[in-house]
């Protein structure tokens, strides 16, 4: 009986995941003339459509590379010759071995790099093609006609090696997971991240951006410069409220457990991959550290 249970269970686990790939549709956002934000299952891509090429950011799942082609393939035939990886996660690089072609150049930060490096050493079976051929400190400009791809590094933030990526003509903005609109967000502090640097990403973001731009964020719906804005209110709001539970000497318990704590936007913000409680889990642990 216990085995005739178990392979019940896998069989349904199996034709759940089956399901869950086939369900999957690429959904293309046109953001401006040449920019185009592709929703799948993952972190969101970012295409522009260039004179004679394709400029990509993040490649979701690499079960899913197919869709995602043949969704870039609606919107032209130019080849993908760059493939920027704003950080390691696999929702954002997972698909990078299945892009990385003769014709594809694959770009990201020094410590996306160094991360892939050492996931490639742990799994003999991943192909060395998930690697960027070309890595930056701080910043790396991209011409293409008329059009100026500014990619620059933020430091701590969803980790230590996001970049964002803005198209200077097309006045489009592509922030990684350094923004989760509408939502609470990952910060993953065992990969350098911080709600310090995590804020401050946001205000380099507003710095550069006007009221007409549009916002590619890592996960959720495109947004704005107003969205952005209060958003980076709430991050502070929320900062502030932790941080007087810290002084007052409220154990990491007590605020995970403090379901009031944060009411005010967890009905709007908490519905995510980031709950209400993990939510004060993380800014208490990054806040009492700092």
């Amino acid at each position: 009986m216990k085995l005739i249970t178990t392979l019940s269970l896998c069989l349904c686990l199996s034709t759940m995941a089956v399901a869950q790939e086939k369900e999957t549709v690429i959904k293309i956002d046109t953001l401006s003339k040449d920019v185009f934000m592709l929703t799948g299952q993952g972190g969101n891509i970012g295409i522009y459509v260039g004179e004679n090429n394709v400029f990509m950011i993040d490649d979701q799942f690499e079960r899913l590379s197919d869709k995602i082609k043949n969704a870039i393939g609606t919107l032209t035939n130019r080849p993908i010759s760059f493939l920027f990886n704003t950080h390691m996660h696999g929702d954002h690089t997972g698909g990078n071995a299945k892009f990385n072609t003769k014709a594809t150049t694959l770009i990201a930060h020094d410590n996306v790099r160094k991360s892939l490096e050492e996931k490639l050493a742990k799994d003999q079976n991943l192909d060395e093609k998930i690697l960027p051929e070309i890595s930056f400190s701080d910043d790396i400009t991209f011409y293409d006609g008329e059009e100026t791809i500014m990619a620059f590094h933020v430091h701590n933030a969803h980790t230590n090696g996001d970049a964002m990526v803005y198209f200077l003509n097309n006045n489009v903005l592509h922030m990684g997971d350094t923004y989760f609109a509408g939502r609470y967000p990952y910060i993953d502090l065992k990969s350098g991240g911080s709600v310090e640097g995590y804020i401050k990403s946001h205000k380099k973001a507003l710095l550069l951006i006007n009221d007409d731009t549009k916002i590619i964020p890592g996960h959720g719906s495109p947004s704005n410069k107003a969205e952005l804005e209060a958003y980076v209110n709430i991050l502070e709001d929320i900062k502030s409220k932790i941080e007087k539970e810290i002084e007052a000497g409220k154990t990491l318990e007590e605020v995970v457990g403090n379901s009031s704590l944060l009411s005010a936007y967890d009905s709007t913000h908490g519905n995510g991959f980031i709950n209400p409680e993990r939510i004060r889990e993380i800014f208490y642990k990054s806040l009492k550290t700092k």
